[in-house]
């Protein structure tokens, strides 16, 4: 960073499933527009380096501010949640915590459901769209780098994601747990984004129920799905009344921004049970609030532990060894960056007293022993130094205030250091 911007810490500020349930996550949301106009606002206003990732468990903004509330009122202006609602079940991480949040989140080990890898490519995909408008820089693009080594590490060497387990999976183990006859029943998927689609492999790959029918809103989509998938049967959108009544259970995986099933596509008292995919919500609370009607949503699955949570758990401190590695090289790489040029300078400045103490003592002392007096003092430098890294390594140090100190009292070329707190 630059200028007077090398006094702004690196925050991430955000809501996510630990404290705010699914309508209050929805209302953080931030359409894919909306980022994009976030991160063009942030450019303009000068801010050096942000992103933004908004998902259904979690709508975050990593960036360097003066103070979070630079980057928690954006996140208000942006969504259409309040700066009060923020307060009630925010988290706000600084610094050393932020950059441990995004490595645990970049390994799968703050998913809703321990290990679940998605956020991976979503947190890939925030960066990306940050760097195509221009708002990522050197720090982010190395942080970045070493979170994604570390979670391929924990991908490839630990069991954190054995098994299968995503929302999608959780709703057809939820069919299979609650129904003993579950291959016999009507199941009706309405919505053929990713959530959609990976909810009828689940289904086809962990029953044998041949009744499962699929409706899209743009048809061609859902006939190209059934034509690789003969199992699923394809269903028009103009029938999806008539096919909710036929219907024993429905899984709604339409991911609007606004409820796609009401009170009135409910035509008969049979029981019906509704899982929600989506987020926010797409099954308005009068469905909900029906007496034929069980509604499940994206929290409750995600509730659905099995074996496979067990063995992941086993595996967390695996991860976190694997994290602390890459967090550690990310640390070494920001203190160089940080005080390496005022260490180097220190001691350029250091070595002149040096040079100009022994060539004083040369015209002054006879037999003087010029390099038994470079040998001492040269390690009298070392050890002078070395205490400057420590006190600079400190959590607690103001990196910058320290070396604006430190070119005071040893002067010279220390004075065009720029450090830049982490």
């Amino acid at each position: 960073m630059t200028g007077d911007k090398h006094h702004n810490n690196l925050y991430n500020i955000g809501v996510s499933y630990k404290k705010a349930d699914a309508s209050i996550r929805g209302k953080f949301s931030i359409s894919k527009e909306n980022q994009i106009e976030l991160l063009k606002e942030a450019k303009k206003n000068g801010m050096d380096g942000i992103f933004v990732l908004s998902t259904c468990n979690r709508t975050e903004i990593c960036g360097f501010a003066e103070h979070p509330f630079q980057l928690i009122s954006m996140l208000c202006k942006f969504s259409n949640g309040s700066v009060e609602e923020f307060a009630k079940v925010s988290n706000v991480y600084k610094n050393k915590e932020a950059i441990n949040h995004l490595f645990r989140m970049g390994t799968g080990l703050d998913s809703q459901i321990l290990g679940d890898y998605e956020i991976v490519g979503q947190l890939r995909q925030a960066f990306k769209q940050a760097k195509e408008v221009g708002t990522t820089n050197a720090y982010f693009e190395r942080l970045l780098n070493h979170v994604m080594q570390a979670s391929k590490r924990v991908k490839n060497e630990t069991k954190l994601s054995s098994g299968t387990t995503s929302v999608s999976y959780a709703a057809v183990q939820y069919i299979i747990k609650n129904f003993t006859d579950y291959n016999s029943k009507n199941i009706l998927v309405f919505g053929l984004g990713k959530m959609g689609k990976h909810t009828c492999k689940n289904l086809a790959e962990y029953t044998q129920n041949k009744s499962v029918s699929l409706i899209n809103r743009t048809e061609e989509k859902a006939e190209e799905f059934v034509k690789e998938h003969p199992i699923i049967r394809g269903a028009k959108f103009e029938n999806l009344n008539k096919e909710i009544a036929n219907a024993d259970v429905l899984i709604v995986s339409t991911g609007a921004s606004e409820a796609t099933i009401k009170r009135d596509h409910i035509l008969t008292n049979k029981e019906l049970l509704i899982l929600d995919l989506s987020m926010p919500a797409n099954v308005s609370k009068e469905v909900a609030d029906l007496e034929n009607v069980t509604l499940i949503n994206v929290d409750e699955l995600s509730k659905i532990t099995d074996e496979t949570l067990a063995i992941r758990q086993q595996e967390v401190p695996v991860a976190e060894g694997i994290i602390e590695v890459h967090n550690f090289e990310f640390q070494e790489w920001l203190d160089n960056r940080r005080f390496v040029p005022a260490i180097a300078a220190l001691k350029e400045s250091l070595k002149t007293i040096q040079q100009d103490e022994i060539a004083f003592h040369k015209k002054k002392i006879k037999d003087f022993d010029e390099s038994q007096a470079e040998v001492i003092t040269s390690r009298i430098i070392q050890k002078i130094t070395t205490q400057f890294v420590k006190h600079l390594k400190d959590e607690e140090t103001s990196v910058n205030k320290s070396i604006e100190v430190m070119a005071k009292v040893f002067g010279t070329n220390l004075e065009t250091i720029h450090a830049e707190d982490n």
